[in-house]
């Protein structure tokens, strides 16, 4: 079997599209399947390419046995939704041509952005081939929610009618929630073309560790209860929310910050403008280096804002802590809130209620009995969700969809 993946995001790139696709394909391989994965020069979430590679028109690499073509694209930072929708639109139209001549059984296109899909409509319609649309965000209701466009924009209704199209004409939609294909239903697609494959963790890389004493010395968090996010920081994460009400925390709590993204430097500001002490920023870390940083910290924090729309996410970010046996603490409603409350994992506070989030990050600290016990919910919880299973699930659909 000849598998072509298009997608905009790919390791060393460590967001969970990229981590998803890789983990996904690495266990197609494993399988005998033949994968060619298209994308562009690593660059996000900063917008510049990273050490050891180049913008060039076409080059190729191989990562663990997958066949990696990086094509020439726009690249600029995650600033301003014009700018970033010709780094979309130029990336989709680099993969179509050099997908043009490749050989395959079947393509797959994963969003956002959901202009990977356009080309994957194309290449099935000239190629003859199935091409699954798996779906990681409504797209573009998303950039609406965080208001970056107008719902009443022509601009809007325009590219919500090319969605519709794009899931009509897919051979298969996976669907990484449920809420999701719930929602494309109810906008008249037929749920016998829809699938479910949630995210999960690699277990192998994900597990419980002692905390890295190097780092822990090094971050002066000795002796503080740590609550730590791990991840971009954009616009839909309403990351000034937690800032501000950090500032009613005592200096025997401590923030961490890590990664990068559109809103980190207004973050860093206002935390200087507020006079926080308690609270330290890092950049992003390799892959490989995620583990150590995140055995430092005593709680997750995955936080979206208030919207109806992210009700229906489930952020990646709950498996890897699930798995390392970290409490999780919630700020998202809806699917993600279900799953966390069902295994005992973490608790849930309602996004951008300040005394909520205050008071449950106070009962994680000083209830040790529960803490203990959502540790022990999230290992159940990351058994259920490994990547392995996940992936053998997708496959399974995909070996079907060829046959």
């Amino acid at each position: 079997m000849k598998l072509l993946f298009i997608t905009d995001n790919f390791p060393p790139e460590v967001n969970a599209p990229a981590t998803r696709t890789f983990e996904h394909c690495k266990e197609w391989i494993e399988k005998g399947v033949e994968v060619t994965v298209v994308t562009c020069a690593p660059n996000f979430p900063k917008g510049k390419v990273y050490e050891g590679y180049k913008n060039k028109l076409v080059q190729t690499e191989y990562i663990e046995g997958i066949k990696v073509i990086r094509v020439w694209s726009y690249i600029t930072a995650n600033e301003g939704f014009f700018k970033r929708v010709l780094d979309f639109l130029s990336f989709s139209v680099m993969a179509f041509w050099v997908c043009l001549f490749k050989k395959t059984d079947l393509i797959i296109a994963t969003s956002p952005q959901f202009f990977t899909t356009w080309a994957a409509a194309g290449l099935s319609f000239i190629k003859r081939k199935p091409w699954v649309f798996e779906l990681r965000d409504i797209w573009p209701e998303s950039i609406k929610a965080v208001g970056a466009i107008s719902g009443d924009s022509k601009i809007f209704k325009t590219l919500e009618k090319i969605e519709l199209f794009l899931y009509k004409r897919s051979s298969l939609i996976v669907s990484v929630t449920e809420s999701f294909k719930k929602n494309l239903i109810e906008r008249g697609v037929p749920s016998e073309k829809i699938e479910v494959v949630r995210n999960g963790a690699n277990l192998q890389r994900f597990k419980p560790v002692p905390k890295n004493k190097a780092l822990v010395e090094k971050f002066g968090f000795e002796n503080k209860f740590v609550v730590g996010y791990i991840g971009t920081h954009g616009m839909a994460h309403k990351l000034d929310f937690i800032v501000n009400a950090w500032k009613n925390m005592d200096e025997s709590f401590h923030l961490l910050f890590m990664g990068d993204g559109a809103e980190k430097p207004k973050l860093v500001s206002l935390t200087k403008e507020l006079g926080i002490r308690n609270i330290t920023f890092l950049s992003s870390v390799p892959k490989d280096e995620v583990p150590d940083l995140l055995s430092v910290i005593d709680v997750a924090l995955v936080p979206l804002k208030k919207s109806p729309l992210f009700k229906t996410v489930i952020p990646s970010k709950i498996f890897e802590n699930a798995a390392m046996q970290i409490p999780i603490l919630l700020g998202v409603e809806g699917e993600s809130a279900g799953i966390v409350k069902k295994y005992n994992a973490g608790l849930c506070f309602e996004p951008e209620n300040t005394q909520d989030f205050l008071d449950k990050v106070n009962l994680l600290k000083n209830d040790k009995v529960l803490f203990n016990a959502l540790k022990e919910g999230g290992s159940k919880l990351a058994i259920d969700f490994d990547r392995k299973i996940m992936a053998a699930k997708m496959f399974d659909y995909l070996r079907r969809l060829i046959k």
